[in-house]
């Protein structure tokens, strides 16, 4: 584990300015534990048990005051947290990517394709575990530390009584860390082998059968099995380790200040000092100890083998100042001194039947549709980044989409195709650059005027409980009986109101299957007013030929359409192609595209199940 120590102190250090600001909002948070006690004690012994219940209520009523600044520091601590995690998360994956790319260009070596698990998987489950795992840290030493001074303000000696079992099980749970890890190391090990030999077992059963070998490939599968098994149950047994360290630095303390309190009376302590003491245990001490052994025993846990495996599997992140590797044809990198890539000045083609411009800022944009059309969504120089120090998602974006327009949206993973979505839809707004549905700014516009503009259906599809025909007319209550029979035979909705016995069947979501629910969606939208329709991967669960029927329809639906690719065939049925994968966005029809882009054509190629080169295509 000291590489993964060295590697999360140097991305640490990296982000000193964040993590200050961090810390100082942190002090803000942890106002109302350094004063709960104290304030308390003060309640008690100068107003409630003197006869001065108006004294008591005054002191009750500073804490309700620190408690809000303490609100307003947690706030603003959460909001700073993406500060310090999302260039961390940007880093692990630039070095994943490299690693990769490294790799899969030297001589003789053939295409890594773990890494794709690594950056779509590993990697946010690294950035969302280190979340957790600094602000649990953050939110033990500032607690705990505020609760402590608070306890030698009342008495130094409290302070003592109290900090000798918080260390010890500290001490406990820092000593059993290293066992900790090694047991959830195993375990993941163990059911990554368990995946690969029944996996192995089921693609080769026809095999085994004819071999007569079942009860050797059982044998093995159980063997896995059997480790899995042991490997989950000494996970478990460190949880007991975990509940005895709570209950030695969380619970003794408690249990040892109630027994002192006679002892400490008497030498001198007050009654509310006895009480202020216990709601610096309770409510700062205990609270904060559970929160850091849980989070680490957990989260953190899932932190370090997950990125001591990334950082075992990957090269060094590029040196600072160097170029990184990139794929051909993609385009050149982002410029220097934070000059952002600009599309080429050509205009894109237009095709009959629809009309969509792209480009960057600034740049013309000719168009040649058949006649004027209205724009139904149009993005001016938008630029848009998860976190003020992340990579732009988009830099510089233009977009327009009038009537007829169909536009296939198609990338890897993570290059920003839903963030796209998202913006076109309202959910997301950029931080430069202005959004406009129907000649509206998305800023500008309440939930109920984006609803008349346009329609996302994303990919997990929401069914609610109630009849078939209530969900289907969500959108458009006043829809006829007449559209809402097309609706459902155009989108291939009829087996399934048959096997629910007819429009007015009522839904259990739970029965549907994640296609279904699919079809639902799908029929609801296209039901919808909303000239715009976006569809976010709301497909996916879907065969070709249902979504086929469905991009159809919706193709033929008036208005635009705009589809985040599930499968490459998407694109085909599409008017205009629009590729995102981290460098510079090309857009144009398929045929255009094949010439012009590396990564259209690797991902057509995967799609037919061959490579497929320019010059093939073009012939």
């Amino acid at each position: 584990m000291k590489r993964v120590v060295r590697f999360t102190a140097a991305a640490l250090r990296r982000r000193a300015g964040p993590l200050g600001r961090l810390a100082g909002w942190s002090v803000a948070e942890a106002l109302p534990v350094l004063l709960a006690g104290h304030l308390t004690a003060r309640a008690v012994d100068d107003g409630f048990l003197a006869g001065r219940p108006g004294t008591g209520l005054a002191w009750l009523g500073v804490l309700a005051v620190a408690v809000l600044v303490g609100a307003v520091g947690t706030n603003r601590a959460y909001a700073r947290l993406g500060d310090v995690v999302e260039p961390f998360r940007d880093e692990l994956a630039q070095r994943v990517v490299a690693g990769a790319l490294q790799r899969s260009t030297s001589s003789g070596a053939r295409p890594e394709t773990a890494a794709v698990a690594r950056l779509t998987h590993q990697v946010e489950i690294v950035r969302d575990t280190f979340a957790g795992l600094v602000m649990v840290v953050r939110g033990f030493l500032f607690s705990a530390g505020a609760a402590l001074i608070g306890l030698n303000s009342l008495d130094p000696l409290v302070a003592a009584v109290v900090a000798v079992p918080l260390v010890a099980g500290l001490a406990l749970f820092a000593a059993a860390l290293p066992a900790m890890v090694s047991r959830q190391r195993d375990y993941v090990h163990a059911d990554e082998q368990l995946g690969e030999a029944a996996g192995a077992a089921f693609a080769g059963h026809r095999d085994v059968v004819a071999c007569g070998a079942q009860r050797s490939v059982a044998e093995r599968v159980g063997r896995q099995v059997d480790r899995q098994a042991g490997a989950e149950h000494a996970l478990a047994r460190m949880a007991a380790l975990r509940s005895l360290s709570l209950a030695v630095g969380g619970w003794l303390p408690l249990a040892v200040l109630l027994l002192a309190a006679p002892w400490l009376v008497r030498r001198g302590l007050t009654a509310g000092a006895v009480l202020g003491a216990l709601v610096y245990v309770a409510t700062g001490l205990q609270p904060a100890l559970h929160a850091l052994v849980q989070g680490v025993a957990g989260g953190g846990l899932r932190f370090a083998v997950t990125l001591h495996r990334i950082l075992a599997a990957t090269a060094p992140p590029t040196a600072p100042g160097s170029t990184p590797p990139r794929s051909p044809g993609t385009g050149p990198p982002t410029g220097s001194a934070g000059t952002p890539p600009r599309y080429p000045g050509t205009a894109p083609p237009t095709a009959p039947g629809g009309t969509l411009r792209t480009g960057p800022a600034g740049t013309a944009r000719p168009d040649t549709p058949r006649g004027p059309r209205p724009v139904r969504a149009e993005l001016r120089a938008v630029t848009f980044r998860y976190g003020p120090r992340a990579r732009p998602v988009l830099d510089g974006f233009d977009l327009t989409l009038a009537d007829g327009a169909h536009l296939a949206v198609v990338g890897p993973s993570g290059a920003g195709k839903s963030t796209l979505a998202g913006l076109l839809a309202g959910l997301l707004h950029p931080q430069a650059g202005t959004v406009l549905l129907g000649g509206t700014p998305v800023g500008a516009a309440d939930p109920a005027t984006l609803a008349r503009h346009r329609v996302l259906i994303p990919q997990e599809a929401y069914v609610f409980t109630g009849t078939l025909l209530e969900n289907l007319r969500y959108l458009h209550p006043e829809a006829p009986d007449e559209r809402v029979d097309a609706a459902v035979h155009r989108l291939g909705l009829l087996p399934l109101v048959r096997r629910l016995g007819g429009l007015s069947a009522t839904l259990d979501p739970g029965t549907l299957s994640a296609g279904e629910r699919q079809l639902v969606a799908a029929a609801r939208a296209y039901l919808s007013p909303a000239p715009l329709a976006v569809l976010d991967e709301a497909t996916c669960h879907l065969d070709p030929v249902a979504e086929a029927t469905v991009e159809e329809a919706f193709g033929s639906r008036p208005g635009a359409l705009v589809v985040v690719a599930h499968r490459i065939s998407s694109a085909l049925r599409a008017r205009h192609v629009l590729i995102l994968d981290g460098g510079v966005p090309l857009h144009g029809r398929h045929d255009e595209l094949l010439t012009r882009s590396a990564t259209y054509r690797e991902l057509v190629g995967h799609w037919q199940g061959r490579p497929v080169s320019a010059e093939a295509t073009a012939t």
